[in-house]
C-alpha cells in the first residue's frame, strides 16, 4: 500500500513539473516545506532528469526549488508564530512539552537559530518541519528567510545534479535517500525515547520534591502549633 502511494506521488510530481515548468517546482517544494511530507528526493531528481533533456537548466531548477522552500516555509512559520506557542502552552503537556522546554528552545534559537535552520534544511524529514518551531520561538523573520534559502539551495542543487547525471535512470537515487531517511528516522526514535525518559524522570523528581515540601510544611505547622501551645500555657503548668 505504501509503495502504491509513493508511486502515485511520483506520477503526480512528474505531471506537475512537466505541465507547469519551473512554477511546478516552486509549487511542489513549497508544499514540501509547509510541513506536508511531499518528498523532495523525488521532486528535484526528476527535475534534474529534465535538465539532461534540455527542458530546464540546472541552476534554474535549484533556484526554483530553493524559492519554493522559502515560499512554503512562510505560512508554516506564521502558524508557529501566531498559534503555535499558545497551542503548546495549553496542550504541550500531552506530548511532554513543558514551559521549561519552550524556554530552552527560545535560548537555543537565540544563540544558534541561524545554524539550526541552515542545517535542518540539509536533512531529510527534519527540513519539512523546521519552519513551525522557528515561528514558535519567534526567530527573526528576515534571518529565517535568508538561512532557509541558504540551506535549501545546495540541497536542491545536489538532488537536481544527481537527477541530471542519471537522466532517465533518475529513480535509481531514491533507494539511497530512503536509506538515509531510515537513519534519520532512527535518530528521531532514539531522540523521542530519550525525551520521554527525561520527562518521566523529571516528573518523578518533581513529585519527590513536592512530597518533601509537603512534609516540611507539615513539620512547620506542627512546630507552629507547639509554639502557640507553649505561649498560651500557664507558667505554673510549664
Amino acid at each position: 500500500m505504501i509503495a502504491s502511494i509513493l508511486e502515485s506521488l511520483a506520477h503526480f510530481i512528474q505531471h506537475v513539473e512537466q505541465s507547469m515548468g519551473y512554477g511546478g517546482i516552486v509549487l511542489l517544494m513549497g508544499i514540501e516545506s509547509a510541513c506536508i511530507p511531499l518528498p523532495s528526493e523525488v521532486i528535484m531528481p526528476f527535475a534534474g532528469s529534465l535538465v539532461s533533456l534540455g527542458v530546464f537548466t540546472l541552476w534554474g531548477v535549484a533556484l526554483a526549488g530553493a524559492l519554493g522552500c522559502v515560499a512554503g516555509s512562510i505560512p508554516a512559520y506564521y502558524a508557529g508564530l501566531y498559534g503555535g506557542r499558545r497551542f503548546l502552552q495549553r496542550y504541550g503537556r500531552w506530548v511532554l512539552i513543558s514551559a521549561h522546554d519552550l524556554e530552552l528552545a527560545d535560548r537555543m534559537f537565540a544563540r544558534h537559530g541561524d545554524w539550526i535552520v541552515f542545517a535542518s534544511r540539509l536533512l531529510p524529514v527534519v527540513r519539512t518541519f523546521i519552519a513551525f518551531p522557528a515561528g514558535v520561538v519567534r526567530m527573526n523573520m528576515p534571518r529565517f528567510i535568508v538561512y532557509t534559502f541558504a540551506g535549501s539551495l545546495p540541497w536542491c542543487w545536489v538532488l537536481a545534479w544527481a537527477g541530471k547525471k542519471l537522466g532517465d535512470n533518475w529513480t535509481a537515487i531514491k533507494p539511497w535517500f530512503h536509506r538515509f531517511d531510515v537513519v534519520i528516522g532512527m535518530v528521531i526514535v532514539v531522540g523521542a525515547v530519550w525525551w520521554v525518559w527525561r520527562h518521566v524522570k523529571g516528573l518523578r523528581e518533581l513529585k519527590a520534591l513536592e512530597e518533601l515540601a509537603q512534609l516540611e510544611e507539615r513539620a512547620r505547622r506542627e512546630q507552629g502549633k507547639q509554639h502557640e501551645l507553649d505561649r498560651t500555657q500557664p507558667e505554673g503548668e510549664a
